[in-house]
Parts: structure tokens; sequence; C-alpha cells
């Protein structure tokens, strides 16, 4: 059976919401990320950027839409460090990623208008999070992306399917305890896009060549290399 993509916002989307709602969702993906699949696939991405790019002994990585930012908290892959910097537009999200990780650097603000220059970094990185937008917005966003990495994008998020919609609505009723995941995590299924919708928005991406990997549990990784560089 088909499962037709969804549109409607999730509670997350208000980002007036800068509460303990926000706080234990932010604590509850931490864990999900953990425990089905995000990490790895994140930490995928970023080896497979550092095979093809001359980085010397840190990467430079900007983390859009990135709630807590966990994913990276610690990491270094290959040999190499991290030098982090989170963007997100609610407060409260920056909030809570500061003092997850106080060493990391962290801007509050939207992704269709980010205050840095061209190449200000070798990866942008998204988890979670592309899902939220249209088609024609993340035509939009990437283009920006583009422009702010040195060497490319890395993508990960949910696959859209019927099996992925049963399994995240089972497990968050019977393990979660915030509203707003029991909510959200079922419609971010609904929201998120199969491999067709992702081809057609990443080939309007220009001077990108683009791979999407099907990865452990539902979840794309995309890499989307500048065409400098050979995947």
């Amino acid at each position: 059976m088909f499962l037709k993509r969804s549109y409607e916002k999730e509670i997350i989307d208000d980002i007036s919401i800068t509460d303990e709602r926000l706080s234990r969702a932010l604590y509850e993906l931490k864990i999900i990320n953990s425990f089905l699949g995000g990490n790895s696939v994140t930490r995928a991405g970023i080896s497979a950027i550092i095979k093809i790019s001359p980085f010397k002994n840190t990467l430079r990585v900007l983390d859009v839409g990135s709630g807590a930012s966990d994913i990276f908290i610690g990491m270094k892959v290959n040999g190499n460090n991290v030098n982090l910097v989170s963007a997100d537009m609610n407060i409260q999200a920056c909030r809570y990623s500061k003092a997850s990780n106080p060493e990391g650097k962290v801007v509050c603000c939207d992704v269709r208008n980010l205050p840095f220059r061209d190449k200000s970094f070798d990866v942008v990185h998204a988890s979670l999070f592309f899902h939220h937008f249209k088609e024609q917005e993340l035509v939009e966003i990437l283009t920006k992306c583009s422009l702010l990495a040195e060497s490319g994008i890395i993508i990960n998020d949910l696959r859209r399917s019927i099996l992925a919609l049963a399994g995240i609505t089972i497990l968050t009723r019977l393990l979660s305890r915030s509203l707003m995941v029991k909510n959200d995590a079922p419609l971010s299924v609904k929201r998120a896009f199969i491999k067709k919708e992702l081809r057609a928005i990443l080939s309007k991406i220009k001077n990108c060549s683009f791979t999407i990997k099907r990865k452990w549990a539902f979840r794309w990784l995309i890499y989307c290399v500048k065409n400098n560089y050979v995947l």
C-alpha cells in the first residue's frame, strides 16, 4: 500500500514552544538517534566525505535544524576532529544544545536565511529536518547549503513507508512520555520522502552529484557532493 506524503505541520514546527515539552522531545530524539540508527547514518556520511576531500585534522560542520546536535557530541571520525556549528530557529533548542555541549558553537537562525559566507564549512549536515519542508522550499534551502559547503551536504532522514509508520507509532505509544514525540514521530514518517521524490528534488541542485542509500531503520543517507570532488 502506498503512503501519500503529508503536509500537516508537526508540533515541533511551532517555534513559540520553548518550555519543558521541547526539552523532553529533544531528550527522547537523542535516544531514538542512538538506538534506531541515526548516529551511525551520520557517521557513515561523514566518513564518505572525508575519503574524498582534502581535510587536515579538523572537519568544519554546520548542523542545520540541529535540535540538540547530540549526534556530533564527542564525535571523531577517521581520526578527524569535528568543529561543529549548530543552527536552529528555536531559542530553547539552542539553549538545550549549548547546555548539552558547552564547547559547541550555537547560532539561533532560520535555515532560509543562514548568516554565513559561502564555503564557510566543509560539510553541511541535516538530520530529521528536511522532511519538515515542502519540495520547492527544499530546493531553495539545499541550493543555499551547497554554497556554504566546501565539499558537500549530508542528509540523514526518514523513509516513508507503512511499516515505518506502524513501527514508530507502536514504539512511541509504548515508550514515549512526550506528547510531542507521540504526535510528531508518526507524522514525521508521513512527511518523509520516497526515493523518486528525493531524486526529483536533488536533481535541481546545481553543481552537486548525489547518492541515495537506504539505511536501518527506515532511514535515508544522502550525499550531495560538490562536483569538484568525485564520490
